[in-house]
């Protein structure tokens, strides 16, 4: 939250899976309240759709569980609740599988300024508990990393390569 904070930048959290786990995990951080607008915990397919405008024919094709799916939920939570940076997380945490999908498969994507994306493919192991804290790390991991190269990106602009 220091790098968002230091930025003058903000975050909203597109949850499924992990059901306002990182929401949680970012608002435990003092001062989280400088950068953190708030989150959607779309845990209903439906809700992908007519809350963070997850694309209807995608959803239906592909189910709720995929890559493209988390990418539009970190730009829809961006959208909807006027951040600069989106981060999603879609995907199974079991008891059974969804969506043609095996217990264990989780997509984290996050979005940026400028809607530059990226998304996480994972194939995690562990009961239901296990699952849903290690897409919490991932997800927060993936935004940490993104921010880095963001400002790696923003550095080199401003300052005409290395």
């Amino acid at each position: 939250m220091k790098l968002l904070a230091g930025r003058g930048q903000t975050l909203a959290v597109a949850e499924s899976l992990t059901g306002g786990l990182v929401a949680a995990a970012l608002t435990a951080v003092p001062g989280a309240s400088r950068s953190f607008r708030g989150s959607v915990t779309a845990y209903a397919t439906e809700l992908k759709r007519s809350m963070l405008g997850v694309d209807g024919e995608l959803l239906a094709e592909r189910g709720a569980v995929d890559a493209d799916v988390a990418r539009q939920m970190a730009g829809g939570v961006r959208r909807v609740l006027g951040a600069d940076w989106g981060v999603a997380t879609t995907g199974v945490a079991g008891p059974t599988p969804q969506d043609g999908r095996s217990v264990g498969t989780v997509f984290v994507a996050v979005e940026g300024p400028g809607g530059a994306a990226a998304v996480v493919a994972l194939h995690l192991d562990g009961d239901r508990a296990d699952i849903r804290q290690q897409s919490v790390r991932a997800a927060l991991e993936l935004l940490f990393n993104e921010l880095i190269e963001n400002a790696r990106a923003q550095d080199t602009e401003q300052h005409g390569g290395i």
